[in-house]
């Protein structure tokens, strides 16, 4: 593939509209900003719905290299963002998936932590962004082939799974049933 075909590639719109909204959820994760539980839910809410879109309209792209980008997200990292999403989501981390390969074969319920499908998407969007900023041709495209397979093959699921207890958590809990109702456009997407 050619330089110019990559570069068309890697700085069409729909690229530099996920960079934008995937940057935004990095920051976020990353704050040691203490929240309400309940507005960090909504922020959430707001983010991961377009960050899911936003992959959707990822380009194909080919790799150039067989090996893999390089990874920036150190294990260290990694447990800060699901230690810190899951002192925010306390004793309502823990919930029941039905899209997880474990429940094929069990006659129980299979439970997952939200902490740690949050820290799963963090790791590969913030691995995509951390060689973004480094400005590279080849290893902006090899970074956006491997976001775009790990979005279908990985965690694109724990994107929408991730998003159902959070839903719960702030559409159908008893204290938040009107939550938005008299929202304007403006406020809701604050």
């Amino acid at each position: 593939m050619e330089k110019a075909d990559i570069d068309k590639i890697i700085y069409d719109k729909s690229v530099i509209d996920f960079v934008t909204i995937a940057v935004e959820v990095c920051v976020f994760l990353e704050k040691d900003e203490p929240l309400p539980r309940e507005e960090w839910i909504d922020r959430l809410l707001k983010m991961l719905p377009l960050l899911y879109v936003k992959a959707l309209l990822l380009p194909e792209s080919v790799s150039t290299e067989e090996e893999f980008p390089a990874t920036f997200v150190r294990e260290e990292d990694y447990y800060r963002v699901a230690n810190r999403v899951s002192e925010v989501m306390g004793e309502e981390d823990v919930y029941l998936d039905v899209f997880v390969e474990d429940m094929k074969y069990s006659e129980t319920p299979v439970s997952t932590r939200i902490s740690e499908n949050v820290a799963d998407i963090y790791q590969d969007i913030r691995d995509f962004v951390s060689v973004y900023q480094f400005g590279l041709t080849e290893q902006m495209n090899n970074a956006l082939y491997q976001c775009r397979e790990n979005f279908g093959l990985y965690w694109g699921q724990k994107l929408v799974n991730v998003l159902r207890p959070l839903h719960a958590l702030k559409c159908l809990s008893p204290e938040n049933e009107n939550d938005g109702a008299d929202l304007s456009e403006d406020e809701l997407w604050g």
